[in-house]
């Protein structure tokens, strides 16, 4: 059975062209007798929630308007590990998988699919587990910098208490529009928690530095006192 594919190129700034990755994946199909049912082209970063071509892809997936969504590399589809396992899930379900021009093909139905797939997890679950520890990192150098962190007049309670979950959601991949969709919030407050949560990010950056140099200070200080 020919299998239709769907092209999938990205390059991340406007300065660069998907000619060749569309000339590469083209040339594949062919080797391998498929048939291409389009080409879809995009410009953004990996890590942007608003591609609109490959949610046309995934469309098309859904759909089952195809068989298999041809990339040069998984970096070009997926956004992050969590947003790939997803995916990538999402497709078994449909019964599509990702092939990259190395041949590698990301079926989860294959054993080399279900390896692929149990280390990505992994790999997630390693990636929430660094979220989670950079929003409680932050909060601790917000308090030690004298930051308020308890809800202020007009905070919202709602918001506060789905913070955690939003973060979690953003990890996995999942877009700003769904997640307002799933826990029936306005994307402008999704927004808003993530700039929070960035910001929170920041502080535990700056704090870090600070801390050892008041470490490395209280050494040196130690040192000419002994002697």
């Amino acid at each position: 059975m020919v299998q239709k594919v769907a092209i999938y190129c990205r390059v991340s700034t406007a300065d660069q062209s998907c000619e060749r990755q569309e000339r590469e994946l083209r040339n594949y199909a062919k080797r391998a007798k498929m048939t291409v049912a389009g080409v879809w082209k995009e410009t953004a970063s990996g890590s942007k929630d608003n591609r609109s071509q490959r949610q046309a892809v995934l469309a098309l997936a859904q759909a089952r308007k195809i068989d298999a969504i041809l990339v040069t590399e998984l970096t070009r589809w997926g956004r992050s590990t969590m947003d790939l396992i997803h995916t990538l899930q999402q497709l078994e379900s449909w019964r599509v998988s990702v092939i990259a021009q190395s041949g590698l093909q990301f079926d989860l139905k294959t054993s080399q699919g279900k390896l692929i797939a149990s280390i990505m997890a992994s790999l997630a679950e390693f990636e929430r587990d660094l979220i989670r520890e950079r929003v409680k990192s932050g909060l601790a150098a917000a308090k030690a910098r004298g930051k308020k962190l308890g809800r202020q007049l007009g905070q919202r309670v709602k918001s506060d208490r789905l913070a955690p979950r939003v973060v979690d959601l953003v990890g996995q991949g999942t877009s700003y529009r769904d997640i307002a969709e799933q826990l029936k919030i306005s994307k402008t407050t999704v927004t808003e928690i993530m700039k929070r949560h960035r910001a929170e990010s920041v502080l535990v950056a700056e704090e870090k530095p600070k801390r050892i140099a008041r470490v490395t200070s209280k050494g040196t200080k130690g040192d000419k006192q002994r002697r």
